[in-house]
């Protein structure tokens, strides 16, 4: 009887990166794969699109969580997680990031006897207030099986007590999601759809809290973007939660109004990645585009104190700064040009599903 596996897909960065191991795992003899959309993002266009993007086949299980606090998201997500399962059980679940649908599912089949992989395990901020550290700690500890990204995040997992032999070392899956869809990324023309006419630009993204819900911080960034929008005009995607904010804080007006500052909707990960692809830069607090501009040679500017994905900033493009260090650090960098040619980060290759499948079928068949 073929090894029965669920994927869960959860939030928006989530998607991506089921992608390339679904397609993979779906040509598999000796496993069957359930798609499990946990629905906690649950936005058009910040999830169904993404499903689209990749070719992925609509969800067997929508668990329809949406949205809420972290633990309202968490325990609702463990109890129809759980009930899946107990009327269909799975012999193994993958979980994905570090959404709070990683942990919820994780620690539901556990429970259930039900052994757990974690793809991108291992990595770390050493920032406790960020929900998203919680949810890389808790569902680590737990799991049966931990797939990394980068060889720091396995030194991470040894240094927290994991053995050794639960841990494979499979590289960054992102750059599988990347590689996928290059073509189409490259054929989208989003400047044209967007009615954008920009030869040289800055794509933007801000949405966590540290930087968006002060009004204070907030204000800064937005008249450092407007500064900088007279040298390097900007692409902004703004975000939902960001959108609000910027309304309550008053600023979403003086954004519409600056000439270089382009207000676009969220986008879904192809269009969105032809705009990085064309950037002179990247301004974000975001995780997964530290990574892409990292593999593309594009300089990244994130305002954040610390990152998980630590190996950007020692081996790619990113740096991290304060939100008022952010207008000197864009000239500095314009001043330095690109560096496309850098070397990536080992296994960065746009082969890590098929690793991943392997080590998944040596530990299922054992």
């Amino acid at each position: 009887m073929p090894v029965r596996v669920d994927l869960i897909a959860a939030a928006r960065p989530n998607f991506m990166k089921v992608a390339p191991l679904f397609h993979v795992l779906s040509q598999q003899d000796w496993c069957t794969v359930r798609l499990v959309h946990t629905g906690q993002h649950y936005d058009a266009n910040m999830s169904d699109s993404f499903f689209r993007d990749f070719s992925l086949p609509t969800p067997d299980i929508h668990l329809e969580i949406g949205s809420g606090s972290h633990a309202e998201q968490t325990g609702r997500v463990m109890i129809a997680y759980e009930q899946v399962l107990q009327e269909q059980p799975a012999d193994w679940t993958i979980v994905v990031g570090d959404v709070n649908s990683t942990f919820a599912c994780a620690m539901a089949a556990v429970k259930l006897g039900i052994r757990v992989a974690h793809l991108e395990a291992g990595l770390r901020s050493r920032d406790r207030t960020m929900p998203e550290e919680i949810n890389r700690l808790a569902t680590d500890a737990i799991v049966d099986l931990l797939w990394t990204p980068s060889s720091d995040a396995d030194d991470n997992l040894l240094a927290e007590g994991v053995a050794r032999d639960k841990i494979d070392f499979v590289g960054n899956i992102m750059l599988d999601s990347f590689e996928l869809v290059r073509e189409r990324i490259a054929g989208a023309g989003t400047q044209d759809k967007l009615g954008l006419s920009l030869s040289r630009y800055g794509i933007v993204t801000l949405h966590r809290p540290s930087n968006v819900d002060d009004p204070s911080t907030l204000r800064s960034l937005v008249e450092q973007l407007v500064d900088v929008s007279e040298r390097l005009p900007l692409v902004f995607a703004v975000h939902p939660r960001t959108r609000a904010r910027l309304e309550a804080a008053g600023l979403l007006e003086t954004l519409e109004h600056t000439p270089g500052v382009h207000l676009i909707e969220p986008q879904g990960y192809i269009d969105f990645m032809n705009l990085v692809t064309g950037a002179s830069l990247a301004i974000t607090d975001s995780g997964g585009i530290q990574e892409e501009t990292t593999y593309l040679g594009i300089p990244c500017l994130t305002l954040r104190r610390n990152t998980e994905r630590p190996i950007t900033l020692t081996e790619g493009t990113n740096r991290l700064l304060s939100p008022t260090e952010l207008s000197a650090a864009v000239d500095a960098v314009l001043a330095e040009g690109l560096n496309a040619d850098r070397p990536r980060p080992q296994l960065w290759d746009g082969q890590a599903a098929g690793r991943i499948a392997d080590s998944l079928r040596k530990h299922a068949l054992a």
